[in-house]
């Protein structure tokens, strides 16, 4: 949520980023939230003026009652029972339109960063760079799911009559590899300087709308049945949400947290979740990390940030490439995106594995994180995210870089004392 000065004092440079962003459909929320504003300033001003009209009033009753002018002191009380009448009349009209506003701010995106590529949709997004050289072996590299039922390692069939389409049970040393991952990622980044942190995996309505936009909680989150919670589609929701309604010190940022949790998506409207195999599904467990900072600040994490996930992949020996992603596939918050993406020998093309965004302070202004500077003053922090490492769908990138000819699979030096000192996994099968 962008700050409601800022586009009252430049309405043109908002309705141009929403023209960036592609979405002309929300030009006219400007000139609305612009009127609507008007009117709620107009409303506290008239509420303003009327308290201190009250308060200077009301002095006098004392006064007169005191020179025995009983009549005109209870002429001023009837001054003040009208003034406090229409006091009452004002309050909720004040409300009404404060809500309206915040309603309709949230429904406008966040102004992009000047270095974004200007473009409709991911087709527009740009690569960066490549880590690590791609390579596609002289052997067939099967799909996925059929490289881990050489190991007995996935039963989608009996997920499917357990819990639906997009589930999966892991077995076996798959299953053991999924966790030394995630494992591994943790301690990489804890020997980053981050603090490791488990969050709780249900959040409240109203950290969830704080942290992402109306459009992407409707596709993503699962609501708890009458209750005001919802299961999370990523731990930076809850991580973010730990600051929320804090006023922090200058001094203790920034903080630097990496979190392991579950998450569950309903992945509405996308395509892929009837098909076999595990790359979109509803429910799956990833490694985060968050940065809370300065504004100054935020360019500088955005880009460590990234770093760490391509220099965890590349650990691993998978080669990736980041993109830098256009404006038009920028969710709302998001002033500046790029993902990670990871090499698939198998498909001969690059897919998502992570992505790292800055949010500016879109998302403390909704969830109220503040900062006190050196003199006292107060003002929004930065937040930033990224993906350290999501299985299993990391793990299709690990099985189809580390396949050997034989069907057995390499396990990196950095995963070996995770797998129990295994070097390799030999197929079963």
């Amino acid at each position: 949520m962008i700050d409601i000065k800022f586009l009252r004092e430049n309405p043109d440079a908002v309705k141009e980023n929403i023209k960036k962003k592609f979405q002309e459909h929300k030009l006219e929320l400007v000139d609305q939230v612009i009127e609507l504003d008007d009117k709620r300033r107009a409303s506290q001003q008239e509420a303003d003026d009327l308290r201190a009209k009250k308060n200077q009033i009301s002095k006098q009753i004392g006064q007169l009652m005191a020179q025995g002018k009983k009549e005109e002191a209870e002429a001023v009380k009837a001054e003040v029972a009208a003034l406090n009448a229409r006091l009452t009349e004002l309050e909720p009209i004040e409300k009404e339109l404060a809500d309206q506003v915040e309603q309709i701010m949230m429904k406008i995106p966040n102004i992009i960063d000047p270095s974004v590529p200007i473009g409709p949709d991911d087709s527009c997004n740009v690569e960066i760079q490549k880590y690590g050289e791609p390579v596609v072996p002289e052997f067939e590299i099967p799909y996925h799911t059929d490289i881990m039922e050489r190991f007995n390692g996935i039963d989608m069939d009996a997920a499917g009559k357990v819990a639906g389409n997009g589930f999966y049970y892991l077995m076996g040393d798959i299953a053991r590899l999924h966790s030394a991952v995630i494992s591994y990622a943790r301690d990489f980044m804890i020997d980053r300087g981050f603090t490791y942190c488990i969050p709780p995996f249900m959040i409240r309505s109203n950290v969830v709308t704080g942290v992402m936009s109306f459009e992407e909680m409707d596709a993503m989150m699962y609501k708890i049945e009458g209750e005001d919670l919802y299961l999370i589609g990523t731990s930076e929701h809850s991580m973010i949400g730990k600051f929320i309604d804090t006023v922090n010190e200058e001094a203790s940022l920034p903080y630097t947290l990496t979190s392991y949790s579950p998450c569950f998506r309903k992945e509405k409207g996308a395509h892929g979740i009837e098909e076999r195999g595990v790359y979109r599904i509803h429910q799956f467990e990833k490694q985060e990390m968050i940065v809370v900072c300065k504004p100054e600040e935020s360019p500088k994490y955005y880009d460590v940030l990234w770093q760490n996930t391509v220099d965890l992949f590349r650990s691993l020996d998978i080669p990736v490439r980041t993109l830098e992603c256009c404006s038009g596939d920028l969710a709302d918050l998001k002033v500046k995106s790029c993902d990670v993406e990871a090499w698939s020998p198998r498909q001969q093309k690059y897919f998502e594995v992570g992505s790292c965004s800055n949010l500016g302070d879109a998302q403390a202004r909704r969830l109220k994180i503040r900062v006190k500077g050196e003199n006292g003053d107060k003002y929004f922090a930065h937040t930033l995210n990224n993906t350290v490492v999501a299985p299993p769908r990391m793990l299709i990138a690990f099985l189809e870089n580390n396949l050997r000819a034989d069907g057995s699979v390499a396990i990196p030096v950095a995963l070996q004392p995770y797998m129990g000192g295994k070097t390799e996994l030999t197929p079963v099968k």
